[in-house]
C-alpha cells in the first residue's frame, strides 16, 4: 500500500488498460473513481474491488461528451472531496487505409481519442488548480511516435494527445504534473473497433507479440507513485520481443 492515499479517475475503465490500471492502483491503495459506458462492467470491476479490500465507485461515462466529463469529475469529487490522478485511458482504433474514405470511423477517433482528453482536462484542471495540485495521466500509444499504412488517423490522434501532454506539463509545471504514457502491442479490445478487413487481418498479425494490460498499468502506477517534486513524463513499454 502506498503511503498517501490518492483519489484516482479512471476513464474507459470497463476493460483492458483501464481495468488493470484501476486494479493496480486500487492494490496500492487508492480510491478509484471508474468511468466507462459498460456499466455492468463497472459495477462488477467496482465490487471485485471491493472483494479485495480496496475503495472503488463508478458512473457510467461517454467522453465525448463534455458535460459527461464534468459530471463524472464532480462526482468523484462529491464522493471523495478531491481529484488527484485524472487518468485519460479511454480510445478507440478502427485502422483502415485512408483511401476507403471511412470518414465516421476518422470522427470517432478524433471524438474519442483527442477530444476525449481534452474533456478529462478541461473537467479536472479546475480542481486540481483549486485543491494546489494534481497528476493527468494520459494514454497515448507508439503510434504517437511513427506512422504505419492504416493507422494514420489513429496515430495523429496519438500525436495530438502527446502534444496536448507536453503543452500541459509545459504550463502546469510545478503546479500539476503530467505524464504521457505510450503502449506497444497490448492486450486489449482495442482491435475489436477494427471494421476493415485487411486491416483486421494485419492486425492479428501484429498483435502476435502483446505485452498484459498490467504492464501498462505498472507504469501507471510507477508515475502516480512519485513524491510531488517528481514528475515522470513520457514513458513507452513495448513488448521485449517487438521491433516497432
Amino acid at each position: 500500500m502506498t503511503q498517501t492515499t490518492k483519489v484516482v479517475l479512471v476513464t474507459g475503465a470497463s476493460s483492458g488498460i483501464g481495468e488493470a490500471t484501476a486494479l493496480r492502483l486500487a492494490a496500492d491503495g487508492h480510491r478509484v473513481f471508474l468511468g466507462a459506458r459498460r456499466t455492468e462492467r463497472l459495477e462488477k470491476l467496482a465490487g471485485r474491488i471491493a472483494a479485495d479490500g480496496g475503495t472503488a465507485d463508478f458512473r457510467r461515462l461517454d467522453v465525448t461528451d463534455a458535460a459527461d466529463v464534468r459530471a463524472f469529475v464532480s462526482a468523484a469529487t462529491e464522493r471523495w472531496g478531491r481529484v488527484d490522478v485524472m487518468v485519460n485511458n479511454a480510445g478507440v482504433m478502427p485502422l483502415s487505409p485512408l483511401s476507403e474514405l471511412r470518414v465516421d470511423e476518422w470522427d470517432r477517433m478524433l471524438d474519442v481519442n483527442v477530444r476525449g482528453v481534452l474533456h478529462g482536462i478541461a473537467a479536472t484542471l479546475p480542481v486540481m488548480r483549486e485543491q494546489g495540485g494534481g497528476h493527468i495521466v494520459n494514454v497515448a500509444s507508439v503510434g504517437a511516435y511513427e506512422v504505419v499504412p492504416t493507422a494514420a488517423v489513429y496515430c495523429a490522434t496519438k500525436f495530438a494527445v502527446r502534444a496536448l501532454s507536453e503543452g500541459l506539463r509545459q504550463e502546469s509545471a510545478g503546479d500539476i504534473r503530467v505524464t504521457v504514457v505510450s503502449p506497444g502491442v497490448t492486450e486489449s479490445e482495442l482491435a475489436d473497433s477494427i471494421s476493415d478487413p485487411r486491416a483486421r487481418e494485419d492486425m492479428k498479425t501484429y498483435r502476435s507479440v502483446a505485452v498484459p494490460a498490467s504492464a501498462i498499468a505498472d507504469a501507471i502506477a510507477f508515475a502516480v507513485s512519485q513524491p510531488a517534486e517528481v514528475d515522470v513524463n513520457e514513458l513507452v513499454v513495448r513488448p521485449a520481443a517487438s521491433a516497432q
